[in-house]
Parts: structure tokens; C-alpha cells; sequence
């Protein structure tokens, strides 16, 4: 499935694109997500940065909690993907 030709996912896009500040973020997302989804979120964008500052496997997981299958899946998508690359 291409995400770009869903409707209702370009419409996800467009409500992020109106948020404006943290606050906004929070107010969406505290909506939108359950709280686990927010922190499995966060913990992909920390395992990112660690990533790229160049951490082992071992010192993710011990600090994020992460899990091993899911640090791989973040760190293919460092690597070969766009989203990270450009904001983190």
C-alpha cells in the first residue's frame, strides 16, 4: 500500500502540518495516540539519535528499552530511509 495515495493518511498528514508548537503537539497526540504509542514513538526517535552518534546495539537497548527487533527496523530506516536522515 502507498501511504501517499490514502486519503485518510494525507489527511493525518495535514492536521501535523497545522501544529505549531509543543503544546500543540501534546494536545494532538494525547488525542490522537494512547500514551504507549507516544513512548514507543520516543523511544524510536532516541534510539535514532543514539544511532547515529554511533552506540552500540547493547547500550540502546539497556537505556531505551527497546526492543532488539524494533531497534533493527529503526536502525534500517536510519540508513536507507528519508525521515530520520533529514530530522534528527
Amino acid at each position: 500500500m502507498n501511504l501517499n495515495e490514502n486519503e485518510q493518511v494525507l489527511e493525518l498528514y495535514d492536521v501535523i502540518l497545522k501544529l505549531r508548537t509543543r503544546e500543540d503537539c501534546a494536545a494532538l497526540f494525547e488525542d490522537l495516540c494512547t500514551i504507549k504509542e507516544i513512548l514507543s514513538m520516543s523511544q524510536r526517535v532516541k534510539a535514532a539519535k543514539m544511532l547515529k552518534d554511533k552506540k552500540t546495539y547493547g547500550q540502546i537497548t539497556a537505556e531505551t528499552d527497546i526492543s532488539s527487533a524494533t531497534l533493527s527496523r529503526v536502525s534500517r530506516c536510519l540508513k536507507y530511509g528519508e525521515g530520520y536522515k533529514k530530522f534528527i
